[in-house]
């Protein structure tokens, strides 16, 4: 299946998840008061993912004094809630991403390699930045578990972007 980005300096259509621990649900994309971060993991069978969000929760604090972040995965409530026990992050965790989700950010979809991984396609990783007005401004995405954006300079690009009311990159 070919691979559909989506565009840049436009509005998604919300995708409400529901939330570890919460009878809430959060949205990606759709209008917010703030600035909204959303990271994509692989889900409990990815130590890698693990090492990452283990960095963006030692950073959170900063990330969340200029924009809202969620956190979401294919997951099932079980295995999310279990991964949220095990670490005790403490941005928002969400799961139950779909395929169909999945494709509609742009981000490439694996099939396990065995049962031991998990037993359904999952996202691979990715990072999206949506304006208040629900537009997406910056997109990040991977094939794999390897590579992943350096939080604290994304953080600086995403403060100067804030800041200076930066347009959107990568239109044409």
């Amino acid at each position: 299946m070919a691979q559909i980005k989506p565009p840049v300096n436009t509005a998604v259509s919300p995708i409400s998840l529901p939330m570890v621990g919460s009878a809430a649900t959060r949205t990606i994309g759709g209008t917010k008061d703030r600035w909204s971060m959303i990271f994509i993991y692989r889900g409990r069978h990815c130590p890698r993912c693990k090492r990452f969000l283990d960095k963006l929760n030692a950073v959170l604090p900063d990330w969340t004094a200029h924009l809202d972040v969620m956190v979401a995965s294919a997951d099932t409530a079980d295995k999310a809630a279990a991964d949220l026990a095990e670490f005790g992050w403490d941005f928002d965790l969400c799961y139950g991403l779909k395929e169909d989700h999945m494709r509609a950010l742009g981000l490439y979809v694996s099939t396990p390699l065995s049962d031991a991984e998990t037993d359904t396609n999952f996202a691979e990783p990715g990072a999206f930045a949506f304006r208040p007005d629900g537009t997406l401004m910056l997109v990040d995405i991977s094939n794999g578990p390897a590579a992943r954006p350096d939080l604290t300079e994304l953080l600086d690009g995403m403060i100067f972007n804030i800041e200076n009311d930066r347009p959107t990159r990568g239109t044409a």
